[in-house]
């Protein structure tokens, strides 16, 4: 099976992004732990030193751990159910977590109030065996990794850089935004499902997926949606949004190229792929009432849509409308007008052009 993922090197914008997450659990976990310790303890209080050696401790080790939950868990448990996935990384956390317990007592008694390293082990191992105290700790882990799974769920299902927008309720009353939208999807899909079959045709959809993916948000892209085989992806307005667009677009077509020959090793075809962008206002919003999901709508939208649509009737894999034309700043040698096009359920014709990449 493919696996994406594993090409990024640790310089890539997919590896920079999950480091700031981890570097984000770390500040969070130690943070919360020392408002529990002082609040447990008020010697705490009075001894600047004690605390600080507790939250250097607790912070690299919540570097590991988060390192755990964003990479090698993450490629571990990637095909597993969402309770075996939450319940496997709780059981491995909560193991670490009883180290990072130990080493924090450790260093406590050892380095700040000078005990032997002997004595220091017997207090830990005598106050590990009292009931209430094992039991505070284990709840108290288990409600940290609760809500760290929560974040990093919610950041997945919404797309990166969305969870403090949905915590804040930003969304709750419809915003107006400028943005970038791209459509992109498979070239060619129903000949392919008749030829590959409905299982065969799910695993390739799923890698292709996948590839094209990781290309976007590498690039800043937040993906909206997947419906089948297609992904929406938007940026909010900037040049140099225009520019990560293009270079998402890019970068989508070398990772399937360099993945060609494992897709004709396991499906015996390469895909190919289509794309829609065009720029302006969208609606976001949360919509939904027992399924909640965030909704982009407007003309933009639909217009972007056309301009995919577009792409078979005129033969081409890469459209843009004028406007992206004009905010990516493209030369003439990057894009070829393909003239005034009326779009289904538009009222005029918009000018198109077709990206040489």
């Amino acid at each position: 099976m493919l696996n994406a993922e594993r090409k990024y090197s640790i310089f890539s914008g997919v590896s920079k992004f999950r480091f700031r997450r981890i570097l984000y659990i770390a500040i969070f976990w130690t943070f919360i732990d020392i408002i529990v310790a002082l609040l447990n303890d008020y010697n705490y209080l009075h001894n600047d030193y004690s605390l600080f050696i507790r939250a250097v401790v607790v912070f690299f080790m919540s570097l590991i751990m988060g390192y755990l939950f964003m990479f090698t868990l993450k490629n571990v448990f990637r095909k597993s159910p969402l309770l075996i996935n939450f319940l496997a990384k709780t059981v491995i956390l909560l193991a670490a977590a009883f180290a990072i317990t130990f080493l924090i007592h450790f260093v406590d008694k050892k380095l700040v109030l000078g005990l032997s390293g002997e004595v220091s082990l017997n207090i830990f191992f005598k106050e590990s065996m009292e009931p209430n105290w094992l039991v505070k700790r284990t709840l108290y882990w288990i409600v940290l990794f609760a809500v760290t799974q929560l974040y990093l769920e919610i950041n997945d299902k919404y797309s990166p850089g969305v969870f403090l927008d949905i915590m804040a309720g930003k969304y709750i009353k419809p915003k107006i935004e400028n943005r970038i939208v791209m459509f992109i999807d498979l070239k060619d899909s129903t000949p392919i499902a008749e030829k590959l079959g409905h299982q065969q045709y799910f695993l390739f959809i799923r890698e292709f997926i996948l590839h094209l993916s990781m290309a976007l948000i590498e690039h800043g892209g937040i993906i909206y949606q997947y419906v089948g085989d297609e992904i929406v992806v938007s940026w909010p307005y900037s040049k140099a949004n225009a520019k990560n667009c293009m270079s998402a677009v890019i970068e989508c077509r070398k990772n399937i190229q360099k993945n060609g020959a494992e897709f004709r090793r396991l499906f015996s075809l390469v895909p190919e792929f289509r794309v829609g962008i065009h720029v302006g206002d969208v609606t976001v919003g949360e919509i939904g009432v027992i399924k909640k999901d965030l909704a982009m709508s407007g003309d933009t939208m639909n217009t972007t849509a056309r301009i995919r649509s577009a792409c078979n009737e005129l033969n081409q894999k890469f459209i843009v409308s004028k406007d992206f034309i004009e905010i990516g700043n493209l030369k003439e040698w990057q894009s070829e007008s393909l003239g005034i096009i009326d779009l289904k359920g538009k009222a005029s014709g918009i000018e198109l052009f077709a990206l040489k990449i």
